[in-house]
């Protein structure tokens, strides 16, 4: 079984907490993404990020000193933001990491498969950025199907806590080998399950937290989980979507 979830726009160094494993297995295409970027003006990575001043001058800085081999920080301390902060990984404990590092991956549009104690620096590369190159313009087509042929050569059956913008890199690759299951975590509104942003991303930390702290291993045993006031719903839920609706108070 494997799991798989976006990565967070806002990373950190932190290169004394714990040692990396490795690098990305995908090392030598983020090599080519890194020269593209490098090529580009400010104001051409500007608008490929659509962000502030502050950020974009941040992240130019970022790209032209990058190095992806020394001073990395393992992926699953770099990333920040509510998903990574509810996983609560700065608590956890050896079990739970190895549990992790076998079964945790981090779509990235910059990597393309991270493993958690993959050895990371930080960078700003949405999946859905469109670069403006003839040779490279749509991420998507520049990974193509080799981020899923990987995942799907470690395993047949994936949890989709992933953002649509991150796991149509793998569910389009989809053959009858695979169980591909999307967790939905929504409520009832005027009769329809609805899926708040802030929320999800809380519950999708929450959810691979809920894995790790009980080592679960098979698909069913996700539908245990019950925190922030979710539970599985089966009547609502069927081979690819497992709803889990938040009780009303």
């Amino acid at each position: 079984m494997r799991i798989i979830i976006s990565p967070a726009k806002k990373m950190k160094v932190d290169i004394d907490s714990l040692d990396y494993n490795q690098v990305p297995q995908f090392i030598e295409d983020t090599e080519i993404l890194l020269s593209y970027l490098r090529t580009l003006s400010y104001e051409e990575l500007k608008s490929i990020w659509k962000c502030s001043d502050k950020i974009a001058t941040l992240n130019y800085d970022r790209i032209h000193n990058m190095d992806l081999y020394s001073n990395l920080t393992p992926a699953i301390l770099s990333f920040e933001g509510l998903q990574y902060k509810h996983m609560g990984q700065n608590v956890f404990e050896t079990e739970e990491f190895e549990y992790l590092e076998e079964h945790l991956r981090i779509l990235s549009g910059f990597y393309g498969i991270i493993r958690p104690f993959d050895g990371v620096v930080p960078y700003r590369l949405e999946m859905q950025s469109k670069l403006g190159s003839e040779d490279i313009n749509s991420l998507y087509e520049f990974w193509n199907e080799k981020l899923a042929k990987q995942l799907f050569s470690e395993s047949k059956h994936i949890i989709n806590l992933a953002s649509k913008e991150y796991s149509k890199c793998i569910s389009k690759y989809l053959d009858k080998e695979v169980r591909f299951i999307t967790c939905v975590f929504g409520e009832i509104i005027e009769k329809k399950i609805v899926e708040k942003g802030t929320l999800a991303k809380m519950a999708r930390g929450e959810m691979v937290r809920f894995m790790a702290e009980n080592q679960i291993k098979d698909v069913d045993g996700i539908k245990g989980f019950n925190r922030l006031d979710y539970t599985y719903e089966d009547h609502l839920s069927d081979e690819s979507t497992y709803i889990f609706l938040k009780k009303n108070k």
